[in-house]
């Protein structure tokens, strides 16, 4: 009885983009057995109440029009209680908006006062009782990506083929994280950005904002490179390899420096073993939160697959969060679209089924 106390702890959760945060979709994740929900504050993947991940992103994700509006400590609560109303918790938010950041991430002149209102704002999530911060540092973002009809009984599916895409494609001026942040920017592009320097760059954001975070009692935790190539449009990608992420923990000893570990963009990456890291990970207590999501091949080419048709053995990832423990959240982050009228929520509702069907199984053993 006491294991299984202790793997009780471990969270079903769900990540709801911006466009879902209403009452209808947290009585959604409810109803799919959630307890906690992931909340994306970044108006980015397309398709209002029913987004999809494959349409054509080449271009970008869109504009983000937000600069100099930072989230205010009033609308976290609003959005906390609304939740909570559904008996849910509020387990983290995943991703900046790049209108707030890019700056930091260009090393540009407005960077010490994006800087600053990253703090107050991580002030505000930490006066919120919001417990993570999930982030992406990069210039191209997610980028490359293709679709098709490849999954199980053809539902569509995320395809990387590096063959079909040029992947050194320059970033336009006025681009960052592969959304478009100044649509008046002159014409060029931002030029080469080396791997050193983008080493410096996550430095001094960590120097400046884990402080802060501890301070507010928020972890700050780092996502993969997806897709995980050293290079991407003219810019280097910190954490493409297991070792290059495993770096983030030596930059700060910190209570707040994390993972968020993502076991599709990991499983992605050409070398390494999924379950040594998240067994090592795990044990260690460096994972804020984990996408629990598979995907079928490696870079040069890959697609994301259903949670129990890929490459990734869910169960035996499940088995070493057991014996470790581990009680953060875990979310199904995306998956393919299912062939009826709601895609999306029925693709969650099958992954969710299925994670929440294999803990119960390894509750009871």
């Amino acid at each position: 009885m006491e294991i299984s106390y202790l793997w009780s702890m471990t969270k079903l959760g769900l990540g709801l983009y911006k466009s879902l945060l209403n009452d209808q979709n947290f009585r959604f994740a409810k109803q799919c057995g959630a307890t906690h929900i992931v909340v994306q504050l970044v108006d980015y993947v397309k398709g209002g109440d029913s987004p999809t991940l494959t349409q054509n992103y080449l271009n970008g994700w869109g504009v983000t029009h937000n600069e100099g509006k930072l989230w205010e400590l009033d609308d976290l609560l609003a959005i906390k209680k609304q939740i909570e109303s559904h008996g849910l918790t509020w387990a983290a938010i995943e991703n900046f908006d790049p209108a707030h950041w890019y700056d930091i991430l260009l090393d540009g002149p407005k960077k010490p006062q994006q800087m600053e209102d990253l703090k107050w704002m991580l002030r505000n999530i930490g006066k919120a009782g919001i417990p993570v911060m999930g982030y992406y540092f990069s210039l191209a973002g997610v980028w490359g990506w293709s679709s098709g009809a490849e999954g199980r009984g053809d539902a569509m599916s995320v395809v990387f083929d590096e063959q079909q895409v040029d992947i050194h494609t320059p970033i336009p001026n006025g681009m960052v994280w592969n959304m478009t942040y100044d649509t008046a920017a002159p014409t060029g592009t931002i030029g080469a950005v080396s791997r050193a320097e983008m080493w410096e760059r996550l430095r001094a954001f960590l120097q400046e904002m884990l402080p802060v975070a501890e301070e507010c009692g928020v972890r700050l935790v780092a996502h993969p490179d997806d897709p995980p190539l050293a290079e991407m449009r003219g810019t280097a990608r910190l954490f493409h390899n297991f070792s290059e992420y495993e770096r983030l923990l030596t930059l700060s000893d910190s209570p707040a420096n994390g993972f968020e570990f993502c076991m599709g963009t990991l499983q992605e990456m050409a070398d390494g073993d999924l379950y040594d890291l998240l067994d090592k990970h795990s044990t260690a207590g460096n994972i804020g939160y984990i996408h629990f999501r598979n995907v079928l091949g490696k870079v040069p080419r890959y697609r994301e697959a259903f949670v129990d048709e890929g490459d990734i053995d869910m169960v035996r990832a499940l088995r070493i969060l057991k014996k470790n423990n581990y009680d953060g959240v875990i979310i199904p982050d995306h998956t393919p679209e299912m062939s009826c009228n709601a895609p999306w929520h029925a693709g969650k509702a099958y992954a969710l089924g299925y994670m929440r069907g294999v803990l119960q199984a390894l509750e009871r053993e």
